[in-house]
């Protein structure tokens, strides 16, 4: 209950956050114009909070939430077709308790696994400036600080597998030097002084981009799910 009442809170202080005026008002904008698919949809328009098992060993980095999708519904990788991608291989391989990401109330519970974005709120052009990440880092430091069951952390893209290492070394974690290079399926052991060794799991991002044209399949990501679960001693 420790953990849940300290997530929690941080989930609170994620999003009451105004720290990047840029961003205040490039969501909150989105949230009133709106999709014309979604005209009668009310927007979230706010950052998005970190979602998942309190008690999760491991952890699911993104980068930003959609436009449309996280900054409509509120929730991380739901109702945007990153999402469902996503979503399909986490329940094929036991880690979500439904194949489908639509709203905050639809019942989703993810087993063992917890999942974030580097950068909490909606960018413009899905595109977060470096400085987003290094004002969103405290809050991925904590997510890392407070889940002490965490055994492996899959990275999701380039710049969320950057931002997992500086992350774990803003912790004073122990990284590999020179810093991994990203490469789909890529594995590196981060090393925390008093706790067990985790693994660095690097995965392409499931964004349209990515899974249009074939740059990730199913049974890719998958495959690095399911490493991640003998990993973790699932």
């Amino acid at each position: 209950m420790a953990v849940e009442s300290a997530l929690a809170a941080l989930n609170a202080r994620v999003i009451a956050c105004r720290r990047c005026p840029r961003l205040v008002v490039y969501r909150e904008a989105i949230a009133r114009t709106r999709k014309r698919e979604f005209a009668d949809v009310e927007y979230w328009g706010r950052p998005v909070a970190g979602f998942g098992d309190p008690q999760a060993r491991i952890f699911l980095v993104g980068l930003a939430p959609a436009a449309h999708g996280g900054n409509r519904t509120g929730r991380i990788f739901t109702g945007d077709g990153s999402g469902d991608f996503l979503m399909r291989a986490l329940h094929r391989v036991g880690l979500a308790s439904q194949p489908t990401s639509e709203h905050r109330g639809d019942g989703l519970r993810l087993r063992h696994t917890y999942m974030a974005s580097a950068a909490r709120c909606a960018p413009p052009a899905n595109k977060p400036l470096p400085a987003k990440f290094d004002a969103c880092r405290d809050y991925l430091v904590e997510e890392f600080r407070l889940l002490t069951h965490l055994r492996v952390i899959v990275a999701l893209g380039q710049l969320a597998h950057a931002a997992a290492i500086k992350t774990a070394g803003a912790l004073g974690w122990t990284t590999p030097k020179p810093r991994p290079a990203f490469a789909h399926g890529a594995l590196a052991i981060i090393a925390p002084q008093i706790r067990a060794p985790i693994a660095l799991l690097a995965s392409y991002h499931p964004s349209r981009q990515n899974t249009n044209t074939g740059r990730l399949t199913p049974a890719m990501l998958e495959g690095v799910l399911r490493r991640a679960v003998r990993l973790a001693d699932l």
